[in-house]
């Protein structure tokens, strides 16, 4: 007589293949690109500075704590943390909102616009070494199909 194994719990571990897996492949995918980050930046920058800088530097003026937080995708504690580490190498400024003055407005410095300047070829390089193992094609549809599911 027959068994039946549909139910069986050993069929489907043999059924999920880890290296099929969507947060699997992103995460070796994101370890990558930051190897690849870390052996090309100058500048002592982390990933995160680097967002940052680039961010208040594509904004119209002055930018609240939050708000930056949102753009660059960080919560609170990070967003702190990231622009206090910016502060103390004074690539940014912080002042108090005229209007809300329990608001801080944030935005790079000349020392901070410099040090982007210097960086920029660095990053191009990082993206270009990351999608190196994609055809042009490839490239599209991947950065399209990861700005849709972010």
């Amino acid at each position: 007589m027959a068994v039946d194994q549909s139910d069986n719990p050993e069929n489907e571990k043999d059924k999920y293949k880890l290296d099929d897996q969507v947060g699997f492949n992103l995460r070796l995918a994101y370890q990558r690109h930051m190897a690849i980050f870390s052996e090309h930046m100058s500048g002592n920058l982390t990933a995160m500075q680097f967002s940052t800088l680039i961010r208040l530097t594509d904004t119209d003026g002055p930018v609240s704590q939050n708000a930056l937080g949102r753009l660059v995708g960080m919560d609170a504690a990070t967003t702190k943390g990231v622009i206090s580490r910016l502060l103390a190498r004074d690539l940014v400024h912080i002042e108090r909102d005229a209007v809300d003055r329990r608001r801080y407005l944030l935005s790079t410095t000349e020392k901070g616009r410099e040090l982007l300047a210097q960086v920029l070829p660095d990053v191009r390089q990082i993206t270009e070494e990351t999608l190196s193992p994609l055809g042009p094609s490839e490239r599209r549809s991947l950065l399209k199909l990861l700005k849709k599911i972010n």
